[in-house]
């Protein structure tokens, strides 16, 4: 695989036929403009992948840059190829108005969008973009890129051929994995404004991936479907190269589920100390992953990890077994003092179902201010890709994707809308407040401190940022903006789901696509029984 790479590079370099491609992503959504702004590293990866191949490359993050910087780009550099990372579905209008105006601006450039979202969306992204957008690429786009961009420079009717390509024609082959995981690396030094990027306390921050997928099955959850209950690694020695190479003092491990096998995170772990490499680190993990492997967090602890997010979901059995967790709440309430005994703070999400009343609000906010950790708040969505969005019986009440946020209610509510986000925020805001006592604001004020001396100012905005983002009347509001492009409704269910459908990567092959040991995978059966 390498040895064509570079074949191609030279190739390509020697016929000077490079093209110029644009990889772009997109906005902030509202829980980002407050908690995180996390670097594009699924961006970056493809970025690099396209400059192996001899391509001029740039990224553009409208995260932390404005439309006019990018429309200033095409007028500027007329990149041949731009390409849109879809992870979010509520980024999906800005893409296609995106999408249309570039066609505009460059009417042969090859435009086509990817990620996680555009994935379970493709024929529904390419009837909004009217012509505009050249092809939807689903799965790991890293895989497909060399054929991809063959076919762009050399045969445009071949397209339909790449591995997981969505046109308006029709669908290609099914998408495929990257070889290995090793084989991906960032072009972190692509992308500009990089002390933009914080996760809470670090500020800034980078992202890492260690491992992709996850062999669970949350019914609320498109990660196992879009990557079969797969489970991959990147090699300890390629993780702790990647560490070595980061400069910011923050790092955010972006595995769906941190160090199942105690193992991976040990030899990494090893590597770290070896290097003598000091960061502060940020994961999340499942609670029974944690209890299993105690001694890996433990060991981490000393490395540098500081933060910890755990998405218990339901603070009782019923939530639990509604959202298929696979867990118990003492197992959860004990990986919750195991990782407080460590003296890393702990960031819960409670996810906040439509049907909820007063009392059920009430009863959470009681709940979360009798412990010390940082508790977050979720509204229960049906997404493209989940089991829920096939299963769930209650009637969409809106199909604007930009309401997909899980920051918006889009079934019934029990109570009046209005009354629901009233409920909602006050929840929020009496969790925000509970973080922002005289003991918090004393410890807050001490890191505002260090990272301002830095010239960081992302953690001492976000601290004040809150009422102004989170606001019952503007969620209200956000329901009466016109609506340009409406999703595409559940299909109609008439015999049982077969899960394994939902799945974006064929998984012919099952277990052998995952990487784990023979006891984390009878660990893994074991929770699946619940």
């Amino acid at each position: 695989m390498y040895g064509r790479r570079y074949a191609t590079r030279r190739e390509t370099i020697e016929r000077g036929c490079a093209v110029r491609f644009l990889a772009v992503h997109p906005s902030s959504l509202m829980y980002s403009k407050v908690f995180l702004r996390l670097e594009p590293l699924g961006l970056e990866v493809i970025a690099e992948s396209v400059r192996r191949e001899g391509h001029e490359v740039r990224i553009i993050d409208l995260q932390v840059s404005s439309h006019d910087e990018y429309f200033k780009i095409l007028d500027d550099w007329r990149p041949g190829v731009v390409a849109f990372s879809c992870n979010y579905l509520a980024n999906i209008p800005e893409i296609v108005d995106l999408t249309k105006a570039t066609r505009s601006k460059l009417p042969k450039s090859f435009i086509f969008t990817g990620g996680h979202s555009a994935s379970f969306t493709a024929p529904d992204l390419l009837s909004h973009a009217e012509g505009t957008m050249d092809l939807v690429l689903k799965g790991e786009a890293e895989a497909a890129m060399p054929a991809l961009l063959e076919a762009i420079e050399h045969d445009r009717d071949a397209i339909g051929e790449v591995p997981g390509a969505v046109t308006l024609d029709g669908e290609g082959p099914p998408p495929t994995f990257v070889e290995s995981l090793d084989d991906l690396q960032p072009a972190r030094d692509l992308l500009q404004k990089r002390r933009k990027y914080f996760i809470g306390h670090l500020d800034p921050a980078a992202s890492v991936e260690f491992a992709r997928g996850c062999p669970w099955d949350c019914s609320f959850c498109s990660a196992w479907t879009f990557y079969g209950r797969s489970y991959r690694v990147v090699s300890a020695d390629k993780a702790v190269e990647d560490l070595a190479r980061i400069t910011a003092p923050g790092i955010f491990i972006l595995d769906d589920v941190a160090f199942i096998q105690s193992k991976h995170g040990f030899e990494i772990g090893e590597g770290i100390a070896r290097k003598g490499i000091r960061k502060e680190y940020y994961l999340e993990t499942r609670g029974d992953i944690l209890l299993r492997n105690r001694g890996v967090f433990e060991f981490w602890s000393d490395l540098g990890l500081k933060y910890m997010f755990l998405g218990i979901e339901a603070i009782d059995d019923e939530g639990l077994k509604q959202f298929r967790k696979r867990t118990s709440l003492d197992t959860n309430f004990k990986a919750i003092e195991f990782a407080r005994s460590l003296g890393i703070e702990v960031a819960i999400n409670i996810i906040a179902d439509p049907e909820w009343d007063e009392k059920r609000f009430e009863t959470l906010r009681q709940f979360c201010m009798e412990i010390p950790e940082i508790v977050s708040i979720t509204v229960n969505t049906p997404y493209p890709g989940t089991e829920t969005w096939h299963t769930e019986g209650r009637a969409l009440t809106t199909r604007d994707y930009r309401l997909f946020d899980i920051q918006h209610a889009v079934v019934p509510t029990k109570l009046p809308l209005e009354d629901f986000y009233r409920e909602l925020v006050k929840t929020q805001q009496v969790l925000n407040m509970k973080h922002l006592k005289w003991s918090a604001v004393r410890g807050a004020s001490r890191i505002a401190v260090q990272r301002l001396v830095r010239g960081q100012t992302n953690f001492v905005k976000m601290i004040w940022k809150f009422n102004s983002v989170y606001d019952p009347e503007r969620q209200i509001a956000d329901h009466r903006r016109e609506v340009r492009y409406e999703i595409g409704l559940p299909p109609v269910r008439t015999i049982e789901l077969d899960r394994k459908k939902l799945y974006v990567h064929d998984m012919r092959g099952g277990k052998r696509k995952r990487t784990i040991d023979k006891n984390t995978e009878k660990f893994v059966d074991a929770t699946r029984l619940r």
